[in-house]
């Protein structure tokens, strides 16, 4: 009776979330399991984590194929657009978009492109992010003070 009995049950095409830190938490495309190895699809810009928090952005980032373990040992399925988005099917369009996506060069944009979005996009066909929102409505207030004083 280990801890494999907590884990979650997962599915292809559910999106796994793997808490970070206190704001932020890296998500991923559940793919399935090789050789007995559970695997995720997440974006990652492993080589240029310090410039992220510079600018923001990397540009080499890329959508990786990894062990779930890897990734990260604590996680739970948040398919949390489920009732607004039908979720797509795996087999048809999601696994074929993984492999399609993972060939390509991806701009890492904590904005505008997120392992958040891209998990959303993979699952739903739809780019969203909801911790950027919660961030954005803190910050984008205080961005937009000095700019409206500067009017008069």
């Amino acid at each position: 009776m280990g801890l494999h009995n907590s884990r979650p049950q997962l599915f292809p095409g559910d999106i796994i979330e793997f808490p970070r830190n206190k704001y932020f938490s890296h998500f991923g495309v559940y793919y399935g399991e090789r050789d007995g190895v559970p695997y995720v699809a997440h974006l990652t810009c492993r080589d240029s984590d310090t410039k992220i928090l510079l600018f923001g952005r990397a540009l080499n980032s890329a959508v990786k194929l990894d062990p779930l373990d890897i990734v990260g040992k604590k996680y739970k399925v948040n398919n949390y657009l489920d009732d607004k988005h039908p979720p797509r099917d795996f087999y048809s369009h999601i696994k074929p978009e993984i492999e399609d996506v993972m060939t390509k060069t991806i701009t890492f944009d904590i904005l505008f492109h997120n392992s958040e979005h891209q998990a959303t996009m993979l699952r739903y066909g739809v780019k969203k992010s909801e911790q950027i929102e919660k961030v954005y409505a803190k910050i984008v207030p205080t961005w937009r003070q000095p700019f409206e004083k500067k009017r008069f």
